[in-house]
């Protein structure tokens, strides 16, 4: 599917439109936003499909991902951005776990007890959070959905559950 968009990179819009279409793709690649708004908030949230995302533009590169953590559903559009183990990360800021942007790997540092002269090192998780293509055409941002077979942790928060769970979360925070 990711591939599908760059193959149209030098179509129009509408051309794009047409072939997705077409190929019955229409339902995976959507059009987003335009490059340079999107670059000038830094950050969006957006409903696609069935999926809440967020797309970021960082450092010159365009990435995509589910929009709440994997975790406990925090807020990813609020989450700082740094590097960690020569990856660059988003850190949500409930809990502060961190993904990479570039797969939505979790990862932690932890040192290991039985060897306390050993410094503190890197770990992976494992892909936790979906993330999604993002392509530009024409000045115009288009994500891919992801068809990743099989689960990943974030989309619990895409489904009737979890997102029962994000309203109720929500109303008690207002109440307060």
């Amino acid at each position: 599917m990711f591939l599908f968009c760059l193959i149209f990179s030098a179509l129009s819009e509408a051309e794009i439109i047409m072939a997705t279409e077409e190929n019955g793709d229409s339902s995976r690649c959507f059009l987003v936003g335009k490059k340079t708004d999107i670059i000038e908030a830094k950050r969006i949230n957006l409903t696609v499909g069935d999926r809440d995302i967020i797309v970021i533009h960082h450092q010159g590169t365009f990435y995509s991902m589910d929009q709440h953590c994997y975790h406990a559903g925090g807020p990813l559009l609020n989450g700082d951005i740094e590097e960690f183990n020569s990856m660059l990360c988003i850190v949500c800021p409930k809990h502060k776990y961190k993904m990479s942007l570039e797969e939505g790997e979790g990862i932690y540092k932890a040192s290991n007890p039985k060897e306390p002269e050993q410094p503190a090192r890197w770990y992976s998780k494992g892909i936790k959070q979906r993330v999604h293509k993002v392509t530009e055409v024409d000045g115009n941002i288009f994500v891919t959905l992801s068809d990743c077979p099989g689960w990943i942790e974030s989309d619990y928060y895409q489904g009737e559950k979890g997102r029962e769970e994000l309203k109720k979360a929500l109303a008690e925070k207002s109440n307060c």
